[in-house]
């Protein structure tokens, strides 16, 4: 039930106990073994909706607030109030860019005023739709005062006291996610490598960009299924297993020491090439595969084993968690789809293939080979029918590289998120980035100033962050050049410059002896004062964090996720060159005072950046 539904039921079941009392009826135990008459089982459902609500509540307490949409409900009611008559009427409601025009600017005035009847009598002008607009807007908790701008422009000012409470309840309760109306499942099928091959830029992206996917959806608590659509299946292995056969004949008791699969796969496929003796056993090989012959499926097994191996050096690298679920998993399913679309009158013949035509779609998918053979579409359509009908997902996500792109398949799928790389091994890039981050470092003489254990965290999170940050700040629907020294400049928007922005904050505390318990306590008792124009401009930046959220939540771009980050960090940077946070004696060094106001916009900044950090899967240290 909604909040909403749970409140009329309470007070339906409410009404109906105070009517049983009346009669004395209520005196039966609770439990589960004495509900045998209808009193004790109305007055217990009562108490399960009373405790659901209140766990309700106290969510919806800690929820950070989208104030973006707070206004918006605002003045969606007012124009429905001031022009009831008016169907979907716009709602226009944006952040101002200039301090001078408010907080926040509501535009609808200009596009009700071409939706409104047109007679000679009455000529209404947008600056009147505003001023009526603004007559319907309630006292609220939210909005100290509005204003009519130019030809009809409402600009929105925040209650300071508004903005204070949320910032102090950011900091006792930690950066929560907005409240979501649903809770869904959302399967999202990212990475997905071949087994015998290696991992490449094309995978890293899809692996990066799907992983911070997960990250945020989980954050908001829907229920997420991370998919690993390995290529493990398919006549490749035919040719796999035939030369295995060759090269370790004793390999079904003896384990294979295969070192290199990729060069083990090249050798394999010049001989496919070349040797026709080589080719026709490794069809049979697949034949024996496919009708799951035991020896044959141990062969098969030892080589996804080495593969994934690999795999995982790279998944433990970058902090990523996946559920495998390769293309052998659908094998089964592939004929019951085959037959759903022959008795539903979709399938055609076309040279002995069984085919299907998407609507809307030109190109058809092959379903069946002439050969009675399975197709990756036929693989697909298997997993997409798993997935909406066993999973039963609201959302399904696919982040490939724009080279796996089927313009069928995608017409299936309810998103499709698209990458696109070079082949480059993987492996060398992470270490390659490694490398560069460390020569950084001590370039700056990071080594003398910390200890062994910290150089080294400071190095991982460096590499592994700015690699991830170089392929997340930018839009995924475009390319980008690969650069180390660009993803490695401590200026501007890279997670060089936000990792140690997030240090320099961190920093602040520690060095004014203020820990964890003090921040806590003042978090509780001290009223945040946004009194400087810096102040008020950190403090509401801070806040605008569910609201960036939201819009990834709508449109999957990353990047707007990046770009508040560095917003966030820059807002601070001024903040930090205006307002004091610790002040010390001129002569001497030591503190005189510190301003603890200041000192909790500080660690509110870097709350909010660390789950930022953590949606995007780089780990920030605490020294660098």
């Amino acid at each position: 039930h909604s909040g909403l539904g749970q409140r009329l039921e309470i007070k339906i079941l409410a009404a109906e106990i105070d009517r049983l009392k009346n009669f004395g009826c209520l005196e039966v135990s609770p439990s589960l073994e004495g509900l045998r008459d209808e009193n004790a089982k109305l007055k217990y459902r009562l108490n399960i909706l009373q405790k659901s609500l209140q766990e309700e509540r106290n969510k919806s307490v800690k929820s950070m607030i989208n104030i973006n949409s707070r206004i918006q409900e605002i003045f969606r009611d007012a124009i429905k109030a001031a022009y009831p008559d008016l169907e979907n009427p716009p709602l226009a409601v944006t952040p101002s860019q200039q301090p001078k025009f408010g907080d926040y600017q509501c535009n609808s005035a200009m596009s009700i005023t071409k939706m409104l009847p047109k007679t000679s009598e009455q000529k209404v002008s947008p600056r009147e739709i505003a001023e009526n607009i603004s007559r319907y807007i309630p006292e609220n908790e939210y909005i100290e005062k509005v204003e009519i701008a130019g030809p009809g422009f409402i600009n929105v000012h925040l209650r300071k006291n508004f903005v204070s409470k949320q910032l102090s309840s950011l900091l006792v309760n930690g950066v929560q996610p907005p409240a979501m109306e649903n809770r869904k499942k959302v399967v999202v099928d990212f990475s997905s490598p071949n087994i015998a091959k290696e991992m490449h830029v094309g995978h890293l992206r899809s692996t990066i960009i799907g992983d911070s996917m997960c990250r945020l959806f989980e954050f908001v608590g829907y229920d997420v299924l991370r998919l690993n659509h390995l290529g493990d299946w398919g006549t490749q292995f035919g040719m796999l297993i035939a030369h295995l056969q060759d090269k370790f004949p004793d390999f079904l008791t003896v384990s294979p020491p295969i070192g290199d699969l990729q060069a083990f796969y090249k050798e394999s496929k010049r001989r496919f090439d070349t040797e026709e003796e080589f080719k026709k056993r490794a069809y049979q090989c697949v034949v024996l595969l496919q009708s799951k012959s035991p020896d044959f499926i141990k062969a098969w097994k030892l080589i996804c084993d080495v593969s994934r191996k690999e795999f995982q050096k790279i998944y433990d690298c970058l902090d990523i968690k996946l559920v495998e679920r390769g293309e052998s998993y659908y094998q089964d399913k592939m004929k019951d789809i085959v037959q759903e679309f022959e008795e539903r009158g979709f399938v055609q013949m076309d040279d002995g293939r069984k085919i299907v035509f998407v609507p809307g779609g030109s190109v058809p998918l092959t379903i069946m080979k002439s050969d009675g053979g399975f197709t990756y579409d036929t693989s697909d359509l298997a997993a997409l029918k798993q997935r909406l009908f066993e999973e039963k997902a609201d959302i399904i996500v696919y982040v490939v590289d724009s080279g796996q792109v089927s313009t069928q398949t995608s017409a299936l799928l309810f998103m499709l998120i698209v990458t696109r790389g070079e082949t480059v091994r993987l492996i060398e890039l992470l270490e390659e980035g490694l490398k560069r981050s460390m020569d950084k470092l001590k370039d700056k003489e990071r080594d003398k100033v910390l200890t062994e254990e910290e150089l080294k965290a400071a190095q991982t999170s460096v590499a592994f962050g700015c690699i991830k940050y170089a392929d997340l700040s930018h839009n995924r629907m475009n390319d980008y050049i690969f650069s180390f020294d660009k993803m490695l400049d401590d200026r501007g928007n890279t997670a060089a410059y936000l990792l140690y922005a997030f240090t320099r904050i961190r920093s602040i505390a520690r060095l004014a002896n203020i820990d964890e318990e003090m921040l806590q306590k003042a978090a509780r008792e001290t009223k945040i004062l946004l009194d400087h124009e810096k102040e008020w401009k950190l403090g509401k930046c801070i806040l605008k964090f569910p609201e960036i959220l939201q819009k990834i939540l709508d449109d999957l771009l990353l990047h707007t996720l990046c770009d508040y980050l560095y917003e966030l960090a820059t807002t601070f940077t001024e903040f930090y060159d205006n307002c004091y946070c610790v002040e010390k004696d001129r002569q001497t060094g030591t503190i005189v005072k510190v301003n603890m106001w200041r000192m909790l916009l500080c660690e509110a900044t870097a709350a909010v950046m660390a789950k930022g950090f953590d949606i995007l899967g780089i780990k920030p240290v605490q020294k660098m």
